[in-house]
């Protein structure tokens, strides 16, 4: 599905005020600052109820308010109204509300079958320059757009952790290992099964994340064999529970769990070599670029339909030739957003029907 139309109130430095967004694509050209961002953020919220950002939910409402909303009225461009479907979520003392069609969803997880959409933006660059716990979000985000059941599995693995953790810190604290060892009997072959569950799927993702990223990365770079390699911590020919109980008295005395899937990491290789490390700044703003464009393209490879792309100043820091092998290699989409600087060349990416936007003071204005 597309948006249609998008309204928000006390989101960030945007009016309050409704946008009309049927279009296949929109472009959105302001200064820096202005709220283009913003608006792509507002979408983003009304697809997932989060901000792209990683920031926390309060963090969006309009410096000295409290409570925020966005809402987007979603369906096929140019399809008759009975086919629409309309999405509000409301942020209000410290609680946030998601109704879709007028009906309260509980569980976020709901939203990702509605309204998929895949965001470019510069935050994208810790994945290949952050550490490694970004490049592991990416990656757990790229499984979970069309994998419900690894989102479960992900979530249990993660409630399991916490208890654990809290057991062994207090264990260190008190020296009580005795009670701590009786109930890491019972936790640990639940981290074992749910770690096993993740690794498993982590392992064939990055294989075939790889394939769709490696020749993305030559036609655009020019450099071939730059692929993406991923490292369990649990090695691959030890059973996971065997593996926690080898570590046990390590996890003891440091208070902590020093292994599973929460320390596993993934790389970029070119000849068996990390490549990212001494990538250039182009080099890694375009391997963020293509981590995303195999997202999308991974997504609709499993799932059989295109994503919506908000694509934030991605074009701003590549040159002439690159930019035009990129857009070359844009994932297929129902529906693309595109923020740019007024001194970029944008009308010449401009298509039929394409809708522009000015945006100034949080302010967006049809040109």
């Amino acid at each position: 599905m597309a948006f249609l139309s998008v309204r928000t109130a006390s989101f960030r430095n945007l009016k309050d005020a409704g946008i009309n967004a049927q279009a296949k694509d929109v472009f959105l050209i302001g200064e820096n600052g202005q709220g283009k961002t913003n608006f792509l953020e507002a979408l983003y919220f009304c697809s997932y109820a989060s901000s792209f950002r990683g920031v926390r939910d309060a963090d969006l409402a309009r410096h000295g308010e409290e409570a925020f909303s966005a809402s987007a009225e979603l369906g096929p461009l140019w399809q008759e109204e009975s086919l629409r479907t309309r999405i509000a979520i409301s942020f209000e003392n410290s609680r946030k509300a998601i109704k879709l069609d007028g009906k309260k969803i509980e569980d976020r997880k709901d939203l990702l079958e509605i309204n998929p959409c895949v965001a470019f933006c510069h935050e994208d660059m810790e994945f290949v320059s952050g550490a490694q716990e970004k490049r592991r979000w990416f990656f757990d985000q790229t499984q979970s757009l069309y994998d419900p059941f690894y989102l479960e599995d992900l979530r249990r693995y993660r409630r399991i952790l916490k208890t654990r953790n809290t057991l062994l810190r207090e264990a260190k604290i008190k020296g009580d290992h005795r009670r701590a060892e009786d109930l890491l009997e019972v936790l640990d072959p639940q981290l074992a099964e749910y770690g096993a569950r993740l690794m498993e799927k982590r392992t064939a993702r990055a294989e075939r994340f790889s394939t769709l990223f490696s020749p993305l990365y030559k036609e655009v770079s020019g450099i071939e064999g730059v692929g993406v390699s991923y490292a369990p911590s649990w090695k691959g020919d030890s059973d996971p529970l065997s593996y926690l109980n080898s570590r046990r008295d390590a996890d003891l005395a440091q208070g902590g769990t020093l292994s599973g899937p929460h320390r596993d990491r993934y790389f970029f290789k070119r000849e068996g070599k990390d490549f990212s490390a001494p990538a250039s700044t182009g080099q890694r703003r375009l391997l963020a670029l293509l981590l995303r464009t195999a997202q999308a393209r991974g997504f609709s490879e499993v799932k059989g339909k295109l994503p919506v792309l908000l694509l934030d100043d991605v074009l701003l820091e590549l040159d002439g030739e690159k930019r035009r092998r990129f857009l070359s290699v844009m994932p297929g989409y129902e529906q693309a957003f595109f923020t740019f600087l007024p001194e970029e060349p944008y009308k010449k990416y401009g298509k039929s029907g394409t809708v522009m936007y000015y945006v100034r003071d949080g302010v967006i204005s049809e040109i």
